[in-house]
């Protein structure tokens, strides 16, 4: 990029940020939504533009918004032809009253537009933004956009090009020049470039910052999902050297690398070491840890003949699966459940959001042994026994939730009182006398 772009000749106030934006955002797309990207034709623009502009027109904020944030998601447009309706949908959304200017979007769009091959709009586009754009450190921030942007398409020659674009920019505060070593080591970390991260940990210290841990974790993820496990546990062991305490969201990092890779074994002995080291789990323990049990995940596709309880499990995982069996055992016996059972004398409640399929199924099991042990040891009986699941919200199509799917399935192979809750079809619930009499 030509580097006079860093210095415009038109200069206006900073503006405001946008509200919601870009691929960032994790809003199912709506039914207009379908119905607008369905009716697209990448042949017939005169059309496109019309039926754009009059979807923006007719939408609410969050309804344009969301949508387009669907058109610059990698997901979709990898997958199809989608992405070349990006920028005419940003340019209506630009046309509105309540438009607000956000880095990110911006950035976002850019990235697609390279990737696309529109370099000149990609230009035109960056051009006019910083325009926008008054102190150096706003024009900075926004290149570090750029970088992670173009990183999430791989577009390595942008992202170095933007790189030295940075480095021409005079007078950065301390912690501007800090936020640029970690858009460029998170950007290189997801083009699969950890040793080139790496290398940028060292020109930080060099250059008297101190990394932190969340800049060796994204070098750490670099490493594992690329396999090369002997050079994460150098990163670990320099993480260590440095004063940064190994805590739950790096351990799980290295949790995840591993299971990425089917390396339960590894799995095992690491998820030991966080006990020895006295490191809490979390929902995403889990989540990491059965999201790569292959027979765990086979049988979840098949809801109606999943065993009923902890010890059917184990059963039905043995001998063939004992990797996954030891990986089950170390999770039951941490503590996350009660850390999430909220407990009183008006509710008793189980609340599963955050969790994968996974997770939901074996904490749910793990409940109903829970609530049995405190119902025979007396402990304070709640007028309501409830399971929230949620209504699917954030998921591609808006309304399926596989977890609740599961949970309905579970609760009437077993006969439960737990029904839908009128009015939360997201929740389930109970008289807690009722389901104290079924489980005891």
């Amino acid at each position: 990029m030509a580097a006079f772009l860093l210095y415009p000749l038109a200069v206006h106030p900073p503006p405001p940020l946008l509200v919601c934006a870009s691929s960032r955002a994790r809003c199912a797309l709506s039914k207009q939504g379908h119905r607008l990207l369905s009716s697209l034709d990448p042949n017939d623009p005169s059309t496109n533009d019309r039926l754009i502009r009059k979807f923006v027109a007719s939408s609410s904020k969050s309804l344009a918004l969301t949508t387009l944030s669907h058109l610059l998601s990698t997901t979709t447009n990898n997958n199809s032809d989608l992405s070349s309706f990006a920028l005419p949908m940003y340019r209506r959304i630009s046309e509105t009253s309540w438009f607000k200017w956000n880095s990110k979007t911006v950035a976002d769009v850019v990235a697609l537009l390279l990737k696309n091959g529109q370099f000149a709009e990609a230009e035109m586009l960056i051009s006019d933004s910083i325009g926008k754009l008054c102190p150096n450190q706003d024009i900075t921030l926004f290149y570090c956009d750029l970088i992670e942007s173009c990183s999430k398409q791989g577009l390595k020659e942008q992202v170095f090009e933007y790189n030295a674009c940075l480095k021409q920019i005079l007078g950065r505060s301390p912690a501007t020049i800090r936020r640029c070593y970690k858009s460029m080591i998170n950007g290189l970390c997801m083009m699969d470039l950890p040793h080139d991260a790496e290398g940028m940990l060292e020109e930080m210290r060099i250059a008297g910052f101190r990394p932190s841990p969340f800049e060796f974790r994204l070098v750490l993820l670099g490493y594992g999902r690329s396999g090369l496990f002997s050079k994460m546990t150098k990163v670990l062991q320099h993480m260590e050297d440095a004063g940064c305490a190994l805590d739950t969201v790096c351990a799980n990092t290295v949790l995840s690398c591993y299971g990425d890779h089917g390396r339960l074994s590894e799995m095992i002995s690491w998820i030991r070491k966080m006990r020895e080291l006295d490191i809490e789990f979390s929902v995403r323990t889990y989540n990491s840890v059965l999201n790569s049990c292959p027979t765990i995940t086979s049988m979840l596709q098949a809801p109606k003949r999943l065993p009923l309880s902890i010890e059917g499990l184990v059963n039905k995982l043995s001998p063939s699966s004992l990797d996954e069996v030891s990986l089950i055992q170390e999770l039951v016996s941490s503590k996350v459940l009660c850390g999430i059972l909220e407990w009183s004398s008006s509710e008793g409640k189980l609340d599963l959001h955050g969790m994968h399929l996974g997770s939901a199924y074996l904490i749910l099991l793990q409940w109903l042994d829970e609530l049995r042990a405190r119902f025979l040891a007396g402990t304070v009986l709640p007028l309501e026994i409830s399971v929230v699941c949620g209504l699917g919200k954030n998921r591609s199509t808006r309304g399926e939730s596989p977890i609740k799917g599961m949970v309905s399935e579970m609760m009437f192979q077993m006969n439960s009182p737990l029904k839908i809750d009128r009015r939360n079809v997201g929740r389930f619930v109970a008289r807690g006398k009722a389901v104290k009499d079924w489980l005891c």
